[in-house]
This record gives C-alpha cells, structure tokens and sequence, in this order.
C-alpha cells in the first residue's frame, strides 16, 4: 500500500493568536496588519509587522516569518524566514514551530536536520496542531530523526486523524490494514479510508474501493468499488484508472462496456502506468473497446516494455518477430522475448529458443549485447 509523504508547507499565514501581555494598541495594529495581508496589501503588512516582530510579538514575528517563506512583499528570504519562525516558536507558538520543523525539514534557510525538524514538530504536536501531529507520525514510521517506533507512529496518525486530518487519517488506515504499530484490522482501516475518502482523498479512495472489491473489511460489494474508484480517478489517480477499466472490461458492479474499459485504461496509460499501457496495447491488438490498430498496439506494448513490464516485453518481442506494427526486427525481439523470459514468462523462453535456431551468430551477439545494455526507463506516474 502507499504512502504519503512529509506534509507539504499549507499553513495559512493568518493567525490571530494574540500576546496575552499585548496592549490594546498592539492588538489593533496586529489585525490591522493580518487585515492588510488578507487584501494582499504587503507593504502596509510588512510595515505594521516589523515594528510588532521586533518587540516580540510572536504573531507578528511567524506571520513576517511566512511573508520572507513566501515572498510576499519582500524578495523570497528562507533563511530569514527561519530567523523569523525561531523567535516565535521560542515563544511557543505552534504554527511557527511547525513552520521551523519544515524547513529543518526541507533543509530551506537552515541545514537539513532530521532531529531539529522533529523536535519543533513535538513542540507543535504537543500543542495540538494536526500537521505537526502527522508529520511526527511520518517520522516515527519512517525512523526518521527518531528510531524507528510504529507505535508511536500510530499514536499520533490517531491524533490528527481525529482532528480530521485527512493524511493521517489515510496513513491510519494503511497501518490497521498492514497490521504496523497495530493488530491487523480490516475494519478500522475500511473505517479510516471512508473518513479522509470523504474529504476526497484519492489515495483512500482507491484503497476503500479495493478494501469493497476484495471483501476486506466490508461485505465484497463492486458497486461500491466502482463508486471509490470513480472518485480517485475522476481526480486523476492511474491505479484507480486501471481499476476502473477492469471493472468495465469484466462487468463487474457495472455494465460491461469496453469502450468505457479503453477510455480509463488510456487515461492511466498516458500518465505512464505501464500495466494500463499494457492493457492498452492488448485492446488495439485485439479491436476491443477501439480499433484495431497494430502500430498501436506496438507503441503501448513497447512504451510498458521500456519499464519492465514482462508481458508487455513478451508481445513486444512477438510483434517485432513476425513484423506487425513495427519492421521485422529478430534481434530485438530477441532481446524482448530475453528480457521477458528473465521475469519467468515461460511463452518467452520457448519463443526465444525457437527464434535462436534462426537467427546468425553474429545476431546472436548483438541481441545478447542489447540485453546486457537494457535498463528500464520509467515514466512519471
């Protein structure tokens, strides 16, 4: 299963937390200068800002913090920015500790320190922020500044997951379904999945419709598969439109329809996900759900070759040896059926040795060249 990565900086640089000790002239100045930067009046923030940073405001000193983080007003400054975040997260506040454990994190304005971004995410995790809260379970899950403690790592997904964060609540459900930190509990995870489904989180859409089509967790229901998987792949997600296609090629919660089947495996296939490439190539070979188009089957066969995928090299190798939709090529499909037959494609191997009694030795040698030369060249997905 997958999982999502160290947060991303999305704190909002509106924050009205306000010096207890602050005078009444302090605090109409403060939202005078929130309000400017709100109406994305950066010089009359900037200007209020400053003088409030440097008396010790801490509001003030994370919000200036952000607009040198962010560029707003003034040239893009991290290490600045970092100056700024420190003096407030000194002062214990937590969108400024969370903000100085990012950029540790990202190494931005300050060295990269896997210990120093995680001892300001405690400091804000200890104060209830939920993305602190959840990039601490990333690092305790990972080993990251911090042994390696799955427990640890589950305490605090749980944490931000019921605060409604909704990468935590998909990691949540990642650790119930693989059994990391907790028993393994199909239902918890189904539980946690619908959560930050529901907050459109395409990455717990696709596992809920997996969770419904495999019966984990939940009575096997494809019609509820099909519902999740529409939903991430309606926001792009290539496993889900991979999943999708499958669901219209058997029929499956959905009426069978082959041409719905192309159109969500091509979708898939032009993001680079090699088994809807494959699946792709299979259909233009075949006419189904299009037509039938040789060259277009090579092209998808070839471009899920190029990135290891045992069947595609199989029927890329088969097209070339008999010179359908592509030159008739031996040595290369040679190389293919090789290639294939490496990953235990038992069609390939027979094919291969079939092909050698043919060909020369001096083809010989340059297909074994090819192959010693091959490396998988992955697309972005």
């Amino acid at each position: 299963m997958r999982h999502k990565i160290i947060a991303g900086l999305i704190i909002a640089f509106l924050t009205f937390l306000m010096m207890s000790t602050g005078s009444p002239a302090l605090a109409d100045s403060f939202e005078t200068a929130l309000d400017a930067l709100d109406q994305e009046d950066y010089d009359t923030a900037l200007r209020l800002l400053g003088p409030l940073a440097e008396e010790g405001h801490a509001g003030a000193q994370f919000n200036l913090g952000y607009m040198y983080e962010e560029g707003l007003g003034v040239e893009e400054d991290y290490q600045k920015a970092a100056e700024w975040y420190r003096k407030a997260a000194d002062q214990g506040h937590a969108k400024a500790q969370f903000n100085l454990a990012l950029l540790y994190d990202m190494g931005r304005g300050v060295p990269q320190n896997d210990q120093e971004a995680f001892k300001w995410y405690e400091k804000a995790a200890l104060q209830g922020d939920a993305g602190a809260q959840y990039n601490l379970g990333i690092m305790y899950e990972d080993g990251q500044g911090v042994p390696q403690n799955l427990e640890e790592a589950v305490k605090w997904y749980r944490k931000a997951a019921m605060q409604g964060d909704s990468d935590a609540q998909y990691n949540l459900g990642v650790m119930y379904e693989e059994g990391d930190g907790v028993p393994q509990d199909y239902e918890e995870a189904v539980k946690w999945y619908h959560k930050a489904a529901e907050q459109d989180d395409a990455w717990a859409q696709y596992n809920l419709g997996a969770m419904y089509a495999e019966g984990r967790g939940v009575p096997q229901d494809y019609k509820e598969a099909y519902f999740w998987f529409h939903e991430a792949a309606m926001q792009d997600d290539s496993d889900s439109q991979v999943r999708l296609g499958y669901l219209y090629y058997s029929g499956k919660g959905v009426d069978r329809d082959y041409q719905e089947a192309f159109k969500w495996y091509e979708k898939a296939a032009t993001q680079g996900h090699a088994d809807a490439q494959f699946q792709v190539g299979t259909m233009c070979l075949r006419g189904k759900g299009t037509s039938k188009n040789s060259k277009a089957a090579f092209k998808w066969y070839q471009r899920a070759a190029n990135q290891g995928h045992s069947l595609a090299q199989f029927e890329t190798g088969l097209l070339l040896a008999f010179g359908q939709g592509a030159p008739q090529d031996d040595v290369h499909a040679y190389m293919w059926f090789s290639l294939a037959a490496e990953n235990e494609v038992k069609p390939a191997k027979i094919a291969k040795f079939i092909l050698h009694i043919k060909m020369s030795s001096e083809e010989l040698d340059r297909a074994e060249q090819l192959v010693d030369e091959w490396e998988p060249e992955y697309e972005e997905d």
